[in-house]
């Protein structure tokens, strides 16, 4: 008989995919078919002929899992489908038999099946069909990721628990992510005080770290849409810190910090030769990761052969500098199935900081 386990969340940017990731590792070293799906997908790109949401196409990715696709990804909202369902063209009923169908397949060929819920606990209402119903309609128990601290942390599990208490869905542990180093035995003790006796169990997740929250040059790319240049065999190189080359080019220089993206202009000639020309430096390299070159101006000539003979990554993009730095400041780092540095780290901590033991404990109550 599979094993079912509903991953939730008290908001976005928790980390939960993150602990979906790490949990499917943990579980194949123990069970011989593990199997994952997320039933509602509220962000989709196009894999394989199929429209799916974008974190079963990386948990199939990473883990092989390309040939299920269809049934990991069973109900996508894209563009349109909320009016769709509130319109009455589609129902609930119908999206329902979707999910269900999807995890009855992927039940008979599992022994684990981890179910990935979408955001905060009322993500999907506008179809009938937010977290706690998707957890019930799959009769799953559930793990609720919610980010570090203890105040933040009980205010926004006690605002999603109604949700499931009104479906009759038991959370049954809370694993507290991105949590402070020198703060987690603090925190948890807290925590753990807190929900005694609610049946809820307190467990630690991964401490907050740079190297996952930041995101990598590649990523960068993609986010503004243009190429990344230069030695593409940086592309996976983590960005630590976003700079402005608004200073003089000396000003910029004697404060660049550890593996800095400079956002410069293209009509900055003289920083440009600079950053480049430092780039190949070894002292430099460490604070060097890149450059975004915005603006309408051509880059000189000169200036642009100094860039490719030295190879330093860098994207040209003709927005100004202002709305550049805007989107990188706003952005939230997603992991990729590219992003192979950051998913290995992930998986070798996930083995010192998660206690599988407990989530298996939790599996057999259910059982």
């Amino acid at each position: 008989m599979c094993k079912k386990l509903f991953i939730a969340a008290t908001g976005q940017h928790c980390g939960k995919t993150t602990i979906s990731l790490s949990l499917i590792h943990l579980a194949r070293q123990r069970y011989g078919r593990v199997g994952y799906i997320k039933p509602l997908g509220p962000k989709c790109q196009e894999f394989r002929g199929v429209t799916a949401d974008k974190d079963a196409v990386l948990m199939a990715q990473v883990f092989g899992l390309e040939g299920e696709i269809a049934l990991m990804s069973p109900l996508v909202l894209g563009k349109g489908s909320t009016k769709r369902f509130l319109d009455g063209e589609l129902c609930r009923e119908w999206a329902a038999e979707r999910i269900a169908a999807a995890c009855r397949g992927l039940e008979s060929r599992c022994d684990l099946l981890l179910v990935e819920g979408a955001g905060h606990g009322g993500v999907g209402s506008v179809v009938g069909l937010n977290n706690a119903d998707v957890a019930r309609l799959v009769q799953a128990p559930v793990v609720m990721v919610a980010g570090g601290g203890i105040g933040s942390v009980i205010d926004s599990v006690r605002l999603n628990l109604p949700l499931y208490e009104k479906e009759g869905v038991d959370v049954r542990m809370l694993l507290v992510n991105k949590l402070q180093p020198d703060k987690r035995d603090t925190s948890l003790a807290y925590l753990s005080r807190y929900f005694a006796g609610s049946g809820i169990r307190v467990c630690g997740a991964f401490d907050y770290s740079p190297v996952l929250a930041d995101p990598t040059l590649q990523g960068v790319s993609k986010l503004l849409g243009h190429p990344l240049r230069g030695d593409l065999g940086q592309k996976q190189r983590i960005i630590h810190h976003i700079q402005l080359g608004a200073a003089s080019s000396q000003k910029v220089i004697d404060h660049l910090l550890e593996s800095s993206l400079l956002i410069t202009t293209s009509s900055r000639d003289e920083l440009l030769v600079t950053l480049s020309s430092l780039y190949n430096i070894p002292a430099y390299r460490p604070r060097i990761a890149g450059i975004v070159i915005p603006g309408h101006a051509p880059v000189s000539a000169i200036t642009q052969r100094i860039i490719d003979d030295s190879g330093i990554p860098y994207i040209r993009i003709e927005q100004t500098t202002a709305e550049v730095f805007s989107a990188l400041n706003g952005h939230v780092s997603k992991i990729s199935a590219e992003d192979s540095e950051k998913i290995s780290l992930i998986t070798s901590q996930a083995e010192q900081v998660i206690d599988f033991g407990a989530i298996e404990e939790l599996l057999d109550g259910a059982a």
